[in-house]
């Protein structure tokens, strides 16, 4: 039980809430040939050939050797031969082989080796009827599914005859619905079980996001007003979106409970000068900032955009990993007693050892690329503390309902005036030719470019681009231009010192992996070339590409095939050489990636948090669950207000954005 309670699971209920791999009726004896990969098969055969191997690796209690077991079987209705396979096997299994004739074996086959097998199939099964149900468990924590089973199946019946609580407006029972998904006898079909838990976890999901925004709205926060005006303070004048977002900011700050504002924007919308502006309004109010970049990179960018553009008498630092101990220290010293109003830094900014004297707002970039405990000590370094959490990955409507269900949400669609746009066009290996006479011109006009690549070294299992292969090319393809790398191996020195040298013009080609994603901003970059682009995702794709056209010139973005792809891979890149609107490749991208955990750390791909539902698919679901809250708020206030206090007593740390 300690490894399940590990993992949360602790009560009867979270039992019922362990999703079952698979759920199969048991077919009747069937010939071999109508074996199906991945559907429970029941046979009937005699074993022709049985060898057995030492299974090593583990052994079972007290010291047993195991065994691993190849059997073939030929049919009793047909000529045809299953090979069945069993692993880490005890001793009485292999006695039970040994002995066998005609036998029966029930378990579901996959695909091995050109071959369909079964792995460790039970043997003369007992009380296994047609049409029967099987119900089989995943591994949890090490535990086996079939442990997970028999404390499933030890929950008595009078657990599955109550009825659970149910606020919810929905006409299924919520046990109803968890006796199917578990094998029980019921009239319900599975097709509406599963659109009932569906519905559950949407419902929890919702109900989590009011109780956070109503936790929030407990905790106390300093008064921030701002009559200045910073916009001049920028060569440019902000467009009509940053002047909406900031006076939305203006009002979150007059409240008396922290702001917990997303400014969302494509690549090179004008995201930092809003963040700027705010954190200036909390300096005039005596308080300290905090910004925060995951990336050494994209803090020194941020840091020589502020020595540009801050007034001189807001004392500002740099805090990296890179930093050298003496400037951590009176950097550390500055900070407690309030000398430095703003920080920007990387992830050293959550060590201990930073503390603030007064630290009233956190402004973090690339949200996406924090773990929520990350996000979470930044903000306890005070008391109340404003946030501004910074996208440049644009969220679907559909994802803001769900995952951001506490924040309140500002967009950047405008782009500043006077840039050129990107053109992104797929390269095939018949037209790299005339891509590289394309690439030879830019560079002869004094243009740089980016090569990206999704390897530093070559690998033996993949045929994926390396950074060492492609330099080699490039430095084939224009011996007279100065070729370079960049990369995570580097030090930070040595980092730094090829980007110093790429933005003064001393570098022609940049050969480098994603480290150049964020916070790199050089004008005269005018050309990327993104090698194995099917390796990346489309979010990611956009954001490389937004490097380039951020001037005066026009950018060009180049996906650069080295083979026939998929038709799925191919509809991905064509998404990203079709537009450059960033919601609408975020969208396509988390359609095709999964939209991560909603609540909890883990943050991405199709492990959402939800074992069931998906907010793509079912989006009718989150729909209908929507409007019952609604109604629920109308015509149910008490039950509501009881659920929302429940959860904000029940909130805990990994439920927070």
């Amino acid at each position: 039980m300690e490894k399940l309670i590990e993992v949360g699971i602790e009560t009867i209920e979270d039992l019922l809430w362990v999703m079952p791999l698979r759920v199969q009726k048991v077919p009747g004896i069937r010939p071999f040939s109508e074996i199906e990969a991945q559907k429970l098969f029941l046979g009937k055969g005699k074993i022709t050939q049985l060898n057995f191997y030492p299974a090593f690796g583990r052994k079972g209690k007290g010291r047993v050797q195991l065994f691993n077991a190849n059997v073939l079987v030929k049919d009793s209705l047909s000529e045809n031969f299953i090979r069945l396979r069993w692993f880490n096997a005890y001793p009485n299994i292999k006695k039970q082989l040994e002995q066998l004739n005609e036998f029966v074996f029930l378990g579901t086959p996959t695909e091995a080796k050109d071959e369909i097998i079964i792995a460790n199939p039970q043997i003369n099964p007992v009380k296994v009827n047609e049409n029967e149900v099987i119900v089989e468990y995943p591994t949890i924590n090490t535990i086996a599914g079939r442990h997970t089973k028999a404390l499933i199946d030890k929950i008595p019946d009078s657990i599955w005859n109550t009825e659970l609580p149910d606020p919810t407006l929905h006409p299924l029972g919520l046990i109803e619905a968890l006796k199917v998904i578990h094998g029980k006898n019921t009239k319900v079909s599975f097709e509406q079980a599963v659109e009932r838990l569906k519905y559950q976890e949407f419902f929890n999901n919702q109900i989590k996001a009011r109780a956070r925004r109503e936790r929030n709205k407990a905790l106390n926060a300093p008064v921030i007003i701002s009559n200045k005006n910073y916009s001049n303070l920028f060569s440019y004048e902000l467009t009509n979106d940053q002047k909406l977002v900031l006076e939305d900011i203006k009002l979150d700050l007059k409240q008396n409970y922290p702001m917990m504002r997303m400014v969302q924007g494509d690549v090179g919308c004008g995201k930092t000068s809003v963040a700027i502006i705010a954190a200036l309004m909390a300096i005039e109010n005596k308080k300290q900032v905090a910004f925060m970049c995951p990336t050494e990179a994209l803090a020194s960018q941020h840091y020589k955009t502020l020595e540009k553009t801050l007034p001189k008498n807001i004392h500002f630092a740099l805090l990296l990993g890179s930093t050298s101990q003496k400037d951590k220290k009176q950097i550390y010293a500055d900070l407690k007693s309030g000398k430095i109003d703003l920080i920007i830094g990387t992830h050293s900014l959550i060590q201990d050892s930073v503390e603030f004297k007064d630290l009233a707002m956190a402004i973090i970039d690339e949200q996406h690329k924090f773990g929520v405990g990350q996000r979470l000590k930044l903000f306890s370094k005070g008391q109340g503390v404003h946030s501004i959490i910074m996208s440049a990955t644009p969220i679907p409507r559909s994802l803001q309902l769900a995952q951001y269900g506490d924040l309140s949400i500002s967009t950047i669609r405008e782009l500043p005036g006077g840039r050129k746009g990107i053109k992104t066009r797929i390269v095939t290996p018949e037209n790299k030719p005339k891509f590289l006479s394309f690439v030879k011109t830019r560079l002869s006009l004094g243009e740089q470019i980016y090569v990206v690549v999704p390897a530093i070294e070559e690998s033996l299992t993949t045929d994926m681009k390396s950074v060492a292969e492609v330099y080699d090319q490039y430095l084939h393809y224009f011996p007279e231009y100065k070729v370079e790398v960049l990369h995570g191996q580097l030090t930070s020195d040595e980092k730094q010192k090829v980007m110093n040298c790429f933005e003064k013009g001393e570098i022609d080609i940049l050969v480098s992996t994603t480290v150049i994603e964020v916070g790199i901003n050089v004008l005269n970059s005018t050309v990327i070339s993104i090698y194995s682009p099917e390796r990346f995702g489309l979010s990611t794709l956009h954001q490389l590409r937004g490097r380039v056209g951020r001037g005066e010139k026009p950018g060009f973005c180049f996906l650069v095939l080295d083979k026939k792809l998929q038709d799925d891979s191919m509809k991905r890149l064509e998404i990203i050489e079709k537009t450059i609107d960033g919601f609408e490749i975020s969208e396509a991208d988390l359609q095709f990636r999964g939209q991560g955990e909603l609540f909890g750390l883990n943050q991405s791909g199709h492990d959402s948090g939800f074992k069931l539902a998906n907010i793509f698919e079912d989006r009718s679901i989150f729909e209908q669950v929507s409007r019952d809250i609604n109604k629920l708020e109308s015509t149910q206030t008490e039950v509501l207000n009881n659920l929302l206090m429940k959860e904000v007593q029940n909130l805990h740390v990994s439920t927070t954005i």
